[in-house]
């Protein structure tokens, strides 16, 4: 099963409304489409959105490490050797996650086909459901209370707020104003996206949980880097704490796992560099007794698609971030996982079960 070309498609997407948190703005959702085709005819798929506050990569440098660095690499190799494959996406070059993640889950997606299981079957195969979440970007405490409450309305359980744009009082009056709106109703994830500094997190989740607001667990509360903050505030409140920008490698999750600094690890394709490396991140937190969840950036189907077999495929994993499609405007793929309300079915067809990307939303580069 050798691979015969890599080719890469641009696509954009607006979105119904921009998505906001505390490091940047999206209008319009962006990425880079991989398609993969094998000498038995085979065709797979991959997806690469720019984050350049997260992974610093751009559309050119995605399209570039593509074209210039994993095709080379790639082209003419067996797939049927996979370990050694994924080895040289890995090694290839420094970084570049995402663009290594669309060339690696276009990769799996042509393996499952090759074995006739859908990819979250070829992976594991623990369930075939998932329940994502829903996103309230960080605006006025009165904007957020609508937003969530309108979410709710639409069948979700589970809300995850952005918070860290300002201070911290009035990251504290928005989730309150959202409470007092959907009371019950719905569980809180908030994510501060590295905004808070350790004493700041420390202060606001504890007058949260003073108030007894419904928080299920708080995301990424200090800087990247910060290991010795993100340790003090998981063991300074009693809410949940779940590393995410803290943790891009198998490597990063021992480090955050040994020294007790989170509760939680929140796995992104984008920040691992695709499924092969997930897996092991996955069974590092497994080994430590450490649950994981799954995020996404703001990406098309195709890229939820693929992290959603992941996230599917394993007990580990238990709860997962996968709104991004729905605050499309339109679907730029046939086929893949389908969504009723906050409930998604994982298809059935063998791979990713993409089916064609639709023509008038891709333009070619």
């Amino acid at each position: 099963m050798r691979i015969q070309s890599v080719e890469t498609t641009h696509v954009a997407v607006p979105l119904h409304k921009p998505f906001k948190t505390a490091l940047r703005t999206v209008t319009v959702a962006e990425s880079i489409y991989v398609t993969i085709h094998f000498d038995n005819g085979l065709t797979g798929w991959g997806e690469a959105p720019p984050t350049h506050v997260i992974t610093g990569e751009s559309l050119a440098s995605i399209k570039y490490t593509i074209e210039k660095v994993l095709k080379p690499v790639i082209t003419g190799a067996d797939l049927l050797k996979r370990e050694a494959v994924f080895e040289a996406v890995h090694k290839s070059c420094v970084g570049n996650t995402s663009a290594k993640a669309a060339v690696d889950m276009a990769l799996y997606d042509g393996l499952a086909q090759a074995a006739g299981l859908p990819l979250y079957q070829f992976l594991g195969g623990w369930t075939d459901q998932l329940e994502t979440d829903y996103t309230v970007s960080v605006n006025t405490p009165a904007e957020m209370a609508d937003d969530a409450a309108g979410y709710i309305q639409q069948g979700f359980h589970v809300l995850k707020v952005k918070v860290g744009k300002d201070s911290i009082h009035h990251d504290i009056e928005r989730i309150q104003a959202i409470h007092q709106r959907v009371g019950e109703e719905a569980a809180i994830r908030l994510d501060a996206n590295q905004a808070w500094t350790a004493k700041e997190a420390v202060n606001a989740i504890r007058e949260m949980e003073r108030r007894k607001l419904p928080i299920e667990l708080v995301e990424q509360p200090v800087k990247a880097g910060d290991m010795d903050g993100l340790k003090q505030v998981t063991e300074a409140v009693d809410t949940i704490i779940m590393a995410d920008e803290s943790v891009f490698s198998p490597q990063d999750a021992v480090r955050v796992l040994k020294t007790g600094s989170a509760d939680m690890i929140n796995i992104k394709l984008m920040k691992s560099g695709g499924i092969h490396q997930a897996l092991k991140i996955n069974a590092v937190a497994e080994s430590f007794g450490i649950p994981c969840m799954v995020g996404s950036m703001i990406e098309t189907k195709l890229g939820i698609t693929a992290a959603a077999h992941f996230a599917a495929s394993q007990k580990n994993i238990t709860k997962v971030d996968f709104d991004a499609p729905l605050m499309l405007t339109t679907d730029p793929v046939e086929g893949g996982v389908q969504y009723n309300q906050a409930v998604m079915t994982l298809p059935q067809a063998p791979g990713l079960g993409i089916t064609r990307l639709s023509g008038e939303d891709v333009t070619t580069s």
